[in-house]
């Protein structure tokens, strides 16, 4: 059970509207109304001022918003159209110098807010992904239990892939087991790529079947109480053969040596570089073509960023992914991920990381 953090969140935020000139903030992106109320459904506006906290949703959500605030904002429930039901809170609130999140808003609903008499929109960026780069306690807890549920999923997955399958086969029995087990949902579209499919980073899952000797890359992920995590592992059907072993064996030290090796406070670009310097120095930089990760939490890419061009530190308590990898377009391609919390006392890995060359027979 996550503890509750929502009034300390809220605080946080008011906090950062006062330092900006701002008398409210509209919410839009539903990752950052679940994080600072609770509440799950598809469909709402959370007003955020310095005294109230209004979440306006429809009917499809009367029972579900209440009991899933608790408390936490007040629940409008609006029968038509939940941005003209924004529109008249804001007149009875006078003049107000509204914030919305202009990464999350799309440009209809940014003309509808510039027709509002009662608000002068500013655009903001990032104000709530800000607050959610550090997790407390509990996100973390949530996240190293979603880890544990994807690995006993596929750990029952192993012993039944044999060559001849489809990719959809495969994925389509681990996402069994992941729901099978209490997953929530599936935090992205499981990857399931073989052979020469495996080169390509975010592969579909196919109705090409496995041969022996190919490589078989897996990514997926698991989700509770709303976080998720993200999980690659790369294995043999088969024997495998010394080119496989040799990349396999480079991906496998460099992700071991990022893994190990970040920590809080370095910047997203030396964090890259941890794995990237091992590749390079094997002689297949060109082919680690994306970053070494990306933070976890409510989504399964949010802040921060591991990169070549990721100058921000990155802070103490955020949970990242750590996942490089080599890909050779025509052959095949080697990705190994681990979710890393970025402690205090140094990195605490989150998933098994077992990462030794799996062959299934």
């Amino acid at each position: 059970m996550l503890a509750d953090r929502r009034s300390d969140r809220q605080d946080a935020l008011r906090r950062r509207l006062t330092e900006l000139g701002l008398d409210a903030l509209l919410v839009s992106h539903p990752p950052n109304v679940r994080y600072l109320t609770g509440f799950s459904g598809s469909s709402g506006l959370l007003l955020v001022t310095h005294d109230r906290t209004l979440l306006i949703t429809d009917m499809r959500y009367a029972d579900q918003a209440p009991v899933e605030t608790a408390g936490a904002a007040e629940v409008l429930v609006e029968l038509s159209n939940i941005w003209e039901r924004l529109r008249r809170v804001l007149e009875s609130r006078g003049r107000t110098r509204l914030g919305f999140e202009r990464e999350r808003i799309t440009v209809r609903d940014a003309e509808r807010l510039a027709r509002f008499e009662a608000a002068d929109p500013v655009g903001t960026a990032d104000l709530v992904d800000a607050l959610r780069l550090v997790k407390d306690e509990g996100e973390v807890e949530a996240i190293r239990r979603a880890a544990d549920l994807a690995q006993a999923a596929l750990a029952s997955l192993l012993p039944t892939i044999r060559a001849g399958q489809t990719e959809r086969e495969i994925a389509a029995r681990l996402e069994h087991a992941l729901r099978d087990r209490g997953s929530e949902w599936h935090p992205f579209q499981t990857i399931v790529a073989s052979g020469p499919r495996s080169a390509l980073p975010h592969a579909r899952a196919s109705e090409r079947s496995v041969a022996r000797g190919e490589l078989l890359l897996i990514d997926f992920g698991a989700q509770l109480d709303g976080y998720c995590s993200d999980i690659t592992r790369t294995m043999i059907v088969g024997e495998a053969d010394g080119r496989q072993r040799e990349i396999y064996e480079v991906v496998r030290v460099a992700q071991r040596t990022a893994r190990e090796g970040i920590w809080g406070g370095m910047s997203g670009r030396e964090a890259d570089a941890l794995a990237r310097d091992v590749i390079e120095a094997a002689g297949f930089g060109e082919s680690f073509g994306h970053s070494l990760g990306h933070g976890v939490g409510l989504e399964v890419h949010e802040g921060p960023r591991l990169a070549k061009l990721a100058d921000e530190a990155l802070p103490v308590g955020a949970v990242v992914t750590v996942e490089p990898g080599i890909y050779l377009q025509g052959w095949g391609g080697v990705r190994l991920e681990d979710d890393v919390h970025l402690t205090g006392d140094g990195p605490r890995c989150l998933t098994d990381g077992r990462t030794e060359l799996l062959t299934l027979h």
